[in-house]
């Protein structure tokens, strides 16, 4: 193989893309449950069965670690400031919608550092620390550990819960702090830069035809993100009405 880069900015990497619609539509799945056990309509408690938990747990491992491995691509592949920076600001703008929204919908809980301010956050982490190399390694382990060893009180405030190391659980519908999610895209991360350099079919290899929309998903993750809810308990909402 030539000396050139592996991709281009323009390329698809689908089974990249694959991964990241597999977690899409378990979210959608999880999610979907929830807001039948928000109607009423199933028995399930989504904040202290570990059934539920684990689930969510898994979920927004998945998502940040192909946020890692897109990092990773998009380095590579050169991917400029000022294209990073636009990407940033669509999802730093979407987060901002969901606290909106979450305030409408929850007021007492709603949300204030979700999934996508937390992947907001992290990715400006990644994009500047990408320079550790193999030491994005032993750094995911440290962010994912260091929670459990470090709490103070001064971290449970809503202004600083964000950073992770609080000493109970704010009351929020979601929750997504720097500490220890940081060390799942950094393993992403670091886990790209070894595929692209040892393993490159890994992400761009061919997809089964089974699986394609699954890749098509993934492309439109963020859209797929901001439109679910709304549908789903619009949808919900419609139907109680008229049952």
């Amino acid at each position: 193989m030539g000396g050139g880069p592996l991709w281009s900015p323009a390329d698809r990497h689908a089974r990249l893309d694959a991964l990241r619609g597999l977690a899409i539509v378990w979210m959608a799945v999880f999610h979907f449950c929830f807001d039948l056990a928000h109607f009423r309509l199933i028995g399930a408690n989504f904040h202290a069965d570990p059934f539920w938990l684990h689930q969510r747990t898994g979920i927004v491992s998945l998502f940040l670690f192909c946020a890692g491995l897109g990092q990773a691509v998009a380095l590579h592949a050169g991917q400029g400031g000022a294209r990073f920076w636009r990407r940033w600001a669509q999802i730093a703008g979407c987060a901002l919608l969901v606290s909106a929204g979450s305030a409408l919908m929850f007021p007492r809980s709603w949300i204030s550092f979700g999934v996508l301010h937390g992947i907001a956050l992290m990715l400006i982490v990644c994009r500047f620390s990408a320079g550790a190399g193999r030491w994005l390694w032993p750094l995911g382990l440290a962010a994912i550990l260091l929670p459990q060893f470090v709490q103070h009180p001064l971290f449970d405030s809503r202004l600083a819960n964000w950073v992770g190391l609080v000493t109970r659980r704010p009351v929020t519908e979601d929750y997504v702090p720097l500490l220890p999610w940081l060390g799942v895209m950094w393993w992403g991360l670091a886990a790209g830069r070894w595929l692209i350099e040892h393993r490159p079919g890994w992400l761009g290899g061919p997809l089964p035809t089974a699986a394609r929309p699954l890749a098509v998903l993934g492309r439109w993750s963020l859209s797929f993100y901001m439109l679910h809810q709304p549908l789903l308990i619009g949808a919900l909402m419609l139907w109680l009405a008229v049952r």
